[in-house]
């Protein structure tokens, strides 16, 4: 039902969820990942906090502590997530068990999950690197993996065995952030937009998350502030400046609210109407415009106007990071994170 153009509240369908096993590492090293970071966020309700870490380092066991013969990804298997690997597709897992590792080292202070990162981390960068250096996504965490590697190298110096890792982490990110900066290593738009993924239509999805990087690394942070033209004058964050979609490509906000059932052929009328949403999606960022800087505000073309959680997650990420002068964080023991707070 992938072309059903109605409400969330008027799907009738069925929309299965699906249930994986021990196999799912990457989706394991997300979770994981998500509960320590979280535990760090709920630090000073201790109960909850130690919850959250629990849960993780429980996960954690299950998704290394199995046969690595056994290891993949949630998208392998069709039953479990072929429908998602159409949109979420996953091409590996090392990279999500080194970012659920690191995490779970920064919420516990555990060594044995820093080393079990590190250990890891070269065998990624053979796995990741080629086909997709310095992109930060669903399918690729390696450059977030560098990055919060560096921090840990920058604020807490852990020593032997994790320094040639650690180091190598610090070259890579340091290659990185000048790669964004320079005009040989990736495309960009007249207009000076990155395109880390030319052949991608969502392309500030993949740019909101280099600048959330790059803002982390802040010896780069002047540099990181010579935007672009912006040619076409655009706002693509709906509801802010005096130009920007009204067109979005949303169901929810596209289909008027009168107590009526629609169902997905009558909501074709509203995904191809040329009137204004009914409801403005304020603060979602659209797709953005194309490698000619172009974008048309059609509510049937979502390469230009569909909001997606990956690219709104890249964006919440930078604009929390470039809120506040950036400072360093520490627990009740005085331990630095090295990530603003």
């Amino acid at each position: 039902m992938t072309n059903c153009w109605e409400r969330p509240e008027d799907m009738t369908y069925q929309r299965p969820a699906s249930t994986c096993d021990i196999t799912a590492s990457d989706l394991t090293g997300e979770i994981v990942a998500a509960l320590s970071a979280a535990s760090l966020v709920f630090k000073d309700d201790q109960a909850y906090s130690k919850y959250l870490v629990d849960a993780a380092e429980k996960l954690f066991e299950l998704a290394t502590n199995v046969d690595s013969t056994k290891q993949e990804t949630y998208t392998t298997v069709d039953a479990r997530g072929g429908e998602a690997r159409n949109f979420y597709n996953s091409s590996g897992y090392l990279d999500e068990l080194i970012w659920g590792g690191t995490w779970l080292f920064f919420a516990t202070r555990n060594t044995s999950y820093l080393e079990d990162a590190t250990k890891r981390y070269d065998d990624a960068e053979n796995d990741k690197i080629p086909f997709d250096q310095g992109i930060f996504y669903c399918d690729n965490k390696f450059t977030a993996d560098s990055v919060l590697l560096t921090q840990l190298r920058f604020f807490h110096d852990v020593g032997y065995p994790y320094e040639d890792a650690l180091l190598s982490s610090s070259n890579l990110t340091d290659s990185v952030m000048c790669s964004y900066l320079s005009d040989q290593n990736f495309d960009k738009t007249q207009g000076g937009l990155i395109l880390l993924k030319p052949d991608y239509d969502t392309s500030l999805q993949f740019a909101a998350t280099p600048a959330f990087l790059n803002k982390l690394y802040s010896d780069y942070l002047d540099l990181l502030r010579r935007s672009g033209d912006n040619p076409m004058k655009m706002s693509y964050m709906v509801g802010f400046g005096n130009h920007f979609p009204i067109q979005v490509h949303h169901r929810s906000s596209s289909i008027p609210w009168d107590n009526q059932h629609y169902s997905c052929a009558q909501g074709d009328r509203w995904l191809n109407s040329v009137d204004p949403n009914p409801y403005v999606l304020l603060g979602a960022m659209v797709a953005g415009p194309d490698q000619n800087d172009s974008s048309i505000d059609q509510r049937n073309k979502p390469q230009f106007t569909e909001p997606t959680i990956l690219s709104n997650a890249g964006l919440v990420a930078a604009l929390i990071a470039l809120h506040d002068p950036p400072s360093i964080s520490y627990d009740s023991n005085g331990f630095s994170f090295g990530i603003a707070a």
